[in-house]
């Protein structure tokens, strides 16, 4: 047999030493068992392998299966070959043990010899096999059935007990040759370490085996005591058996390993997932060990490929793949599940914050500078770790969760990130609530609130449409809430849509009224990056008869993170419609200076969390201060968000804020309330002496903005 190829999933360490110590003790009683057979043999006076046609007959065909193995020169999970079994148990059945030793002797020692990389293996391969028909000998012998050279045992002795002796000296050869290829061959514990359905099929290819050998055996010992000179013709079924089963052998290794890397595939992760939560069920009666599964991707994979080519971003993943094979800690195995998607499974973590400490070890091996057809690539990466049986407790959940993460720490650009509940879009209750959103919005049973921005002589500078959602059972729900679900889910489309259509239609009503207010929606990156989108907004507009000029569109910075150049083609169209660009939640995302300059965004809001803390904060007033002298050197307006108080009006004033927005001000209205507070600001316009006290700091009470 020949080792593991690259990536083949390894023996569990544990294991290990049961193997080198089972292959030493296995090479010392061969030797004794055929030192003493042959012996014994030779002592007797009689001839250590038959003479004559049967001989020669045994010979040739030996010679012609040595011949196929060494032609095929295949790897092989099981270490030996079916031909050669079959070989060595017709031998047995005739003619004794020590020349069914012989013959197997000879089929792994000339393979091994052809192959001298293999030497070794064929040496303990021909060892097993001594012990293995050892066994079947002895299992003979109990029963006064002692075939040799000189007393060969003929079919026309053969009764009925005696046919279930023989099967049961095939069965103790074939159950102690393949019990000790089984520990011995360290590669072979690829499919007993993947779990219990794998070992299975593994088993029952096995059984297969032994039926097709215990077959072609009697059938060869019945040829050789008749017609002996017919005992080549075997070598075609033989070699045509043995190469039936290395094909299918290697089919099933290829269904279990990735063709490109070598690593394990996601149907041989999930099997030795399952086993593995199965020894961590067994071992944590109290609540020790845990497993952990950790999903990797690569953040700019698709760049690697459409700039260099598929052939180089596959060079790119082998050396991806050689990293993460180095990086893993003991007991840990690495998988590839496609594209650049890549999972480390960790049998045994004490809880997530090791599963996570691993992980960002990992990802920071991968960032090391790799050198690719005469460049130097830094190629990042971000991964999601689930825990179970704290986070799931089936393989399938596990993995599952793990993407929720990994996603996470994309979307969040924070490299590692563990599996939260709450962030989950799919778990049974969210799922639940995502219908009822869908439906909800067929329905029209979603509505728009609209919260003011005023500046600070009084005048109305806009109004921002704030989603609200009153559930028939579960009352009324957070927007944060629904809208993580919208956005993880693919229904961020349908509710952009809805708002758009909401808000417009609403604008329309008061611009017929004669009340000329822009009105602010919120629009999420994967809007910014659909295909048609600008297309969209412009037919609606058009549609309700709205200038383009009362539409505002709120984005975070978020929106430039994935593709800027993307993200600011899309936005340079809306703003050559005539439409206007907000930038929302200011300072608290990533790339805020970096991008200013070049977005189309005419408006500045400043995060609450920097607003709230102003009056009482020199730190966040600083930054507040710094963030309207940057806005307005280059010619945005800025809106406070999150004005509560007093204090925190007259300290934006002072420090030039263009609008405020928040408690102070008003709440978000529904549209009738929304309708009546415009009204009441626009009869009642702040006379002259009013404004003039306003720019001198001191509006009058029948003036200040009210809560």
């Amino acid at each position: 047999m020949q080792s593991a190829p690259t990536g083949r999933p390894t023996q569990r360490r544990g294991c290990a030493w049961l193997a080198r110590y089972t292959r030493s003790a296995v090479l010392t009683v061969a030797a004794i068992a055929l030192l003493i057979g042959v012996w014994r043999v030779v002592a007797e006076g009689h001839g250590l392998f038959p003479g004559a046609r049967a001989g020669l007959g045994f010979a040739l065909l030996t010679g012609a299966v040595v011949t196929h193995l060494v032609a095929v020169r295949g790897d092989r999970w099981w270490g030996n070959s079916g031909s050669g079994a079959a070989l060595a148990l017709a031998m047995l059945l005739q003619y004794g043990w020590v020349p069914a030793l012989l013959i197997s002797l000879a089929v792994v020692t000339l393979v091994g010899a052809a192959r001298r990389d293999r030497r070794r293996q064929a040496l303990v391969h021909g060892a097993i096999d001594i012990l293995g028909v050892g066994a079947a000998g002895l299992t003979l012998a109990v029963f006064g059935v002692r075939p040799s050279v000189a007393h060969p045992w003929h079919p026309d002795d053969w009764t009925g007990a005696m046919l279930v002796q023989l099967l049961l000296g095939a069965i103790a050869y074939l159950v102690v040759s393949r019990t000790l290829h089984w520990v011995c061959d360290t590669p072979s514990a690829a499919l007993p370490s993947a779990g219990p359905a794998l070992t299975a099929v593994a088993l029952v290819r096995q059984g297969m085996i032994a039926l097709a050998l215990l077959c072609f055996a009697p059938l060869i010992v019945v040829v050789a005591a008749e017609v002996p000179l017919l005992i080549p013709m075997f070598a075609v079924p033989l070699i045509a058996l043995d190469r039936t089963l290395w094909l299918a052998n290697a089919r099933a290794e290829e269904q279990l390993l990735d063709p490109l890397t070598g690593l394990p595939n996601r149907q041989w992760l999930l099997e030795r997932t399952r086993a593995a939560l199965e020894e961590c069920a067994h071992a944590r009666p109290g609540g020790g060990t845990r497993c952990a599964l950790v999903l990797i991707d690569l953040d700019s994979f698709r760049d690697v490929n459409d700039t260099l080519g598929h052939l180089t971003g596959d060079r790119l993943l082998l050396q991806i793949a050689d990293r993460i094979r180095a990086g893993l800690p003991p007991d840990a195995v690495a998988a590839r599940l496609g594209g650049d998607e890549f999972a480390v499974l960790l049998p045994g973590v004490e809880s997530a914050g090791a599963a996570r400490q691993t992980a960002r070890s990992l990802i920071g091996s991968l960032s090391a500078p790799l050198e690719l057809d005469g460049l130097t690539l830094v190629m990042e990466a971000s991964a999601g770790v689930a825990v179970a049986p704290d986070q799931a407790e089936e393989a399938e959940d596990l993995l599952r969760r793990a993407d929720v993460a990994m996603y996470g720490a994309k979307r969040d650009r924070s490299g590692v990130e563990v599996y939260e509940a709450s962030r989950d879009a799919h778990t049974p209750d969210r799922l639940g609530l995502l219908g009822d959103l869908r439906h909800a919005l067929e329905r029209g049973e979603v509505e728009l609130h609209y919260q003011p921005k005023v500046r600070f002589d009084g005048a109305v500078a806009g109004l921002e449409a704030l989603i609200r959602w009153a559930h028939p059972e579960r009352g009324r729900v957070p927007p944060d809430e629904f809208i993580a679900i919208a956005e993880t889910s693919g229904l961020m489309p349908q509710l952009t849509e809805y708002v758009l259509e909401q808000a417009l239609h609403q604008v329309a009503r008061w611009r017929a009224a004669g009340l000329t207010v822009p009105v602010a929606v919120n629009v999420s990156p994967r809007d910014v990056y659909a295909d048609g989108f600008t297309e969209s907004v412009a037919a609606r507009l058009a549609r309700h008869r709205v200038p383009a000029g009362s539409l505002q569109l709120e984005i975070t910075e978020h929106v430039m993170l994935e593709d800027p150049q993307h993200a600011a083609g899309t936005l340079a169209e809306l703003t050559g419609h005539g439409v206007k660009i907000s930038l929302d939640d200011f300072g608290t995302g990533y790339s805020s200076l970096s991008y200013l300059r070049t977005l189309p965004v005419s408006e500045l809001k400043i995060d609450r969390s920097f607003v709230a803390g102003l009056a009482i904060d020199p730190q966040n007033a600083e930054i507040v201060r710094c963030t309207i002298e940057l806005a307005h050197s280059l010619g945005l307006v800025v809106v406070a968000e999150g004005v509560e108080d007093d204090e925190t009006w007259e300290r934006l004033r002072d420090m030039g804020c263009d609008a405020v927005q928040g408690w102070l001000v008003s709440a978000a209205l529904p549209p009738a309330e929304a309708t009546a507070w415009l009204r009441g600001r626009d009869a009642d316009p702040p006379p002259a002496e009013a404004a003039r006290a306003a720019q001198a700091g001191e509006l009058p009470s029948e003036h200040q903005p009210v809560r």
